[in-house]
């Protein structure tokens, strides 16, 4: 049985990739901060005949992280979804603390759970890692505003194509996947372009597709290649 492991799953493009891998057969561990409030991932459980699990995990915490590492042990994963994030604390202006928070969330928290269960990856079948970024972390077509957002996500970038060569080796593929505009809780009082479900099922398909070709390329849902 496939294995997926989704972080931020509660709501969003995370919960609506829960619900496909699990409608799909997949084994689900579904990550969020508060397992207790997660009243739409709860509605899962039955409904994917027990195969969706959820898991506490705040990225943003190194012990959250291991603490994580030693429930699921040795548990071979599949695909590795790296989808918590934060829009930018410090949206239009440089505040330091919001920065930096940022950066930790969006570019650091990725990277240290890759490392973190890098071994359970290598056991698997597929070997796929996945981080959700944006093209707003596309150093070549950068606007202002929103700077701690977009060099955190040019941060993650860097950071995942930099291990996609690395861990080439172990046979590991690395996706940087642009979700596009998406109507999601990070998104209030605008008009986003698609819905998080259709945005999962074009996600899925690019990790479905995911091969040594395009591992570490910078591409949107749709499979169009983003410029770094």
């Amino acid at each position: 049985m496939r294995s997926v492991l989704i972080t931020g799953a509660n709501r969003g493009i995370g919960l609506a990739l829960a619900r496909q891998y699990a409608t799909e057969g997949a084994r689900v561990f579904a990550c969020c901060r508060d397992p207790g409030g997660a009243d739409k991932l709860r509605d899962l459980i039955a409904s994917s005949g027990c195969r969706l699990h959820i898991v506490k995990l705040d990225v943003a915490d190194e012990a959250s992280i291991a603490s994580l590492k030693a429930v699921l042990d040795d548990q071979p994963i599949d695909i590795l979804i790296n989808n918590a994030g934060l829009s930018g604390l410090s949206a239009d202006r440089i505040d330091a603390a919001g920065y930096i928070t940022t950066m930790r969330v969006n570019a650091l928290a990725p990277m240290l759970i890759a490392q973190t269960f890098r071994e359970n990856l290598t056991k698997s079948t597929e070997k796929k890692l996945v981080a959700i970024t944006s093209i707003m972390g596309s150093t070549s077509t950068a606007g202002g505003g929103k700077y701690a957002y977009r060099a955190s996500k040019a941060a993650l970038n860097n950071g995942m194509r930099g291990l996609s060569r690395d861990w080439a080796r172990d046979g590991i593929l690395v996706a940087l996947l642009n979700p596009g505009w998406v109507q999601t809780e990070m998104v209030t009082g605008q008009t986003a372009y698609i819905s998080a479900e259709e945005c999962a099922r074009g996600l899925i398909d690019r990790i479905n597709e995911l091969s040594p070709a395009t591992s570490g390329i910078l591409q949107d849902y749709r499979g169009v290649r983003i410029r770094w």
